[in-house]
């Protein structure tokens, strides 16, 4: 279902006026006797020189136990990389004697040579676009804990190609590993290509993440959802979540992915509204959309009217709506001072927290809710005032966008249930 909740009712007619909304998608719920229909699978894994030792010993025992919990109505493969890039299992169904073939492949494989992530990472969707299942659901896992310094190394291409092979089916996962992956990198991926992203602290954080991965793609319900929402011409748009879209002068498309069982999406919008005639009113519309009807005529519309300044200051506001902006803003704050954090402007980073808790200030009141936030947020900044140690960083870039993406601070998705 959709539902449609807006941070206040009128908007200024001699002012421009900016406007919240959260929408809230929930994808219906399966009972787990229901018949699942059919994954398609590929393991990327990087064996770089970095992974030696326990990281890739661990990442191939998460693969292998990945692997096991696959029916024989699923299809996977198995794709190795360093400056090489080796199918050590070829895309196949996943019967007994093919998984048990390819857990002695993985057992095989060691770390060696340097980083091509892109050709790795492509030769895994190839596996998959080769085979892809209509009615199930296409992924690619990739699994790495460094930069990408062959082939395709930089954002911008990496993000298109994910965003045009999700267009043809193929998702993509990423899972950076240690203190020395590329997070914005590998959030951008997952992003654009319908995925996930998930930060690994520890080698025994492996396992757990890969298998929360699967396990989420063993109960997809809704494939390719997207809000669709339309809003008048003159009206500023931006979306706030950290979610892939693409917007024009009246209309935005904002990509979801895939959805689960029960999750429980909250997408924030903000819209800038220009002046217009008291007793007027602006409407936006918005659908969700996906790939196999699952959403069908889920559509919701809200409305402002155009008032007076002295209307629109004594207007109540929804104390909910403000709450989830508050923590999506910030959450943005976090990753920009991340990202001044290590190039080593502490004041800057400082200020990024401090500013968006004067902002939160604005219009606490006495909600407690918003208090939190805003003390969380002063007492970071002094964190961020002096250089951080690179996994704290990561830690709280992670957290940041999984809050983004309506997901808990290990990245699983937030269920009605």
């Amino acid at each position: 279902r959709l539902q449609l909740k807006q941070d206040r009712q009128l908007i200024r007619s001699r002012w421009h006026s900016a406007r919240f909304v959260v929408a809230r998608v929930t994808a219906p719920e399966v009972e787990a006797t229901t018949e699942r229909q059919p994954v398609n699978l590929a393991f990327v894994i990087d064996r770089s020189g970095s992974m030696n030792g326990k990281p890739i010993t661990l990442a191939m025992q998460a693969v292998e136990e990945a692997v096991r919990r696959l029916k024989s109505t699923d299809r996977f493969s198995v794709v190795v990389f360093d400056h090489e890039v080796d199918t050590i299992v070829p895309g196949v169904f996943a019967t007994p004697e093919a998984k048990s073939r390819a857990i002695e492949e993985i057992r095989r494989v060691g770390a060696r040579g340097a980083t091509d992530l892109s050709s790795g990472w492509l030769e895994g969707c190839k596996t998959v676009a080769s085979e892809l299942l209509e009615l199930g659901v296409n992924r690619t896992l990739l699994l790495t804990d460094g930069h990408a310094n062959r082939g395709m190394t930089t954002l911008e291409e990496l993000e298109h190609h994910a965003a045009e092979l999700r267009k043809r089916g193929v998702s993509t996962s990423t899972f950076g590993m240690g203190d020395n992956f590329d997070e914005n990198l590998l959030q951008h991926m997952a992003q654009a290509g319908g995925g996930q992203f998930y930060d690994i602290a520890t080698p025994e954080q492996i396992r757990d993440h890969i298998e929360s991965e699967v396990g989420e793609t063993l109960e997809v319900v809704a494939r390719n959802v997207t809000l669709d929402v339309r809003f008048p011409m003159g009206v500023r748009f931006e979306s706030l979540g950290a979610f892939h879209g693409r917007a024009g002068d009246d209309r935005a498309l904002i990509d979801l992915g895939d959805l689960v069982s029960g999750q429980e999406v909250d997408v924030p919008l903000r819209l800038s509204f220009p002046t217009g005639d008291k007793g007027g009113s602006a409407t936006v519309m918005v659908n969700v959309t996906d790939r196999d009807g699952v959403f069908e005529d889920a559509s919701e519309r809200v409305s402002w009217e155009f008032a007076g300044d002295r209307e629109n200051d004594e207007q109540a506001r929804n104390g909910e709506v403000d709450r989830i902006i508050a923590g999506i803003y910030a959450a943005r704050a976090r990753q920009e001072a991340v990202r001044l954090n290590r190039m080593g402007d502490f004041d800057g980073a400082r200020e990024a927290l401090r500013s968006t808790a004067r902002r939160i200030r604005g219009y606490a009141g006495d909600d407690p809710e918003l208090h939190r936030i805003m003390s969380e947020l002063r007492s970071e900044s002094e964190q961020f005032h002096r250089a951080m140690p690179e996994r704290m960083r990561k830690q709280h870039y992670a957290m940041s966008r999984h809050h983004m993406r309506s997901r808990d601070v290990e990245g699983k998705a937030r269920r009605t249930r």
